[in-house]
């Protein structure tokens, strides 16, 4: 499909550069069927059923972006992906001036030395020392803050260590949120188990290849980023439990749907998963694991626009994202919530 049919125009000011205070005030566009409905977060427990399950992701964001110097060059690195315990391919800004075996040092005592090129344009880097290399990040990284919010704001600060985190982080590896489950406070977790609505977890460790732009013409040309993720066993038995019994598996974010759905079987059956995936879903695509998608306000001509589309229909998309743009609905990681149940 051409690229160019998942575009359209966003107002800057509808860029969210803070959360809602507290979390779950935010807006929610609840598209229900055939239905278009303005409601907030907090009546999300009347928005699903009892017996849904809502799936959220317990990564947790890593501070990946880290500012240094190679000799005079100044080299800033957003990690992408971990490939080993001292090795994570980055994302390199200044790296025409960056070398296979060149030494880049971040400060605080952090070195690394550059690797190879990948063909994404991320260059490997290996970090010195024994200390685990999440040890050396507290000290000499920041809070890897999208770069739409980023760039209004000048860099994060330090309100973003808590602010762009979830509720549910525990595994730490992303060096992105999944910004859905930015709304969910404990009151609302209560309510929604008080209207028997459950909730499971997997994790899958967002990359920086998250916020890439489409650059090719047409879809079939893109290469969709990888991502390492893990639902174990017991999780994916309760997945299937819960609709074999009736109920809606309802994702939370769009990373918990692209790792269910790379772990469900044609038959509609999550298997357990752990590994990497590369899942691009784009209108056409079969879903066989999931039954909704809270998720956030996505950029124009991106991945996660193609994907809700794929849910619910690209004229429809285009038409709720219209209607939000028009109702002042604030957009991308720090913006209100969208629930789709197709």
């Amino acid at each position: 499909m051409h690229v160019d049919l998942f575009d359209f125009e966003l107002p800057t000011d509808r860029i969210a550069l803070r959360p809602a205070a507290p979390r779950d005030a935010a807006r929610m566009l609840v598209l229900d069927g055939d239905a278009t409905l303005d409601r907030g977060v907090r009546d999300l427990p009347s928005c699903l059923r009892p017996g849904d399950l809502l799936v959220f992701n317990d990564t947790r964001v890593i501070p990946a972006q880290l500012e240094g110097k190679r000799g005079d060059a100044t080299i800033g690195a957003t990690l992408h992906k971990r490939e080993g315990p001292r090795r994570w391919r980055a994302f390199v800004r200044n790296g025409r001036r960056l070398r296979d075996g060149d030494t880049i040092d971040f400060g605080a005592g952090v070195t690394a030395t550059a690797g190879d090129k990948g063909a994404d344009g991320s260059f490997a880097l290996d970090f010195a020392g024994a200390e685990p290399v999440e040890l050396l990040l507290e000290r000499a990284g920041r809070m890897p803050l999208p770069p739409y919010i980023a760039s209004k704001r000048g860099g994060a600060d330090a309100r973003d260590a808590e602010d762009y985190q979830t509720l549910f982080a525990r595994e730490a590896g992303a060096v992105a949120a999944p910004t859905a489950a930015l709304h969910f406070t404990p009151e609302l977790m209560a309510a929604l188990e008080a209207a028997g609505i459950g909730h499971a977890t997997l994790t899958l460790h967002v990359g920086a290849g998250t916020f890439l732009p489409v650059k090719a013409d047409d879809t079939d040309d893109h290469r969709m980023h990888a991502e390492w993720g893990r639902i174990d066993a017991a999780t994916a038995d309760r997945l299937n439990a819960v609709r074999a019994a009736g109920g809606r598996v309802i994702a939370v974010g769009t990373t918990s749907l692209r790792l269910i759905e790379s772990a469900a079987d044609d038959a509609g059956q999550v298997q357990p998963f752990e590994g990497d995936t590369a899942i691009f879903i784009t209108p056409g695509y079969r879903f066989r694991g999931i039954d909704g998608l809270m998720t956030n306000f996505h950029l124009p001509r991106s991945t996660l626009f193609m994907l809700v589309s794929a849910l619910m229909g690209r004229e429809r998309m285009l038409a709720a994202y219209a209607h939000a743009i028009a109702e002042e609905y604030r957009f991308y990681s720090y913006g209100d919530a969208s629930l789709l149940l197709p």
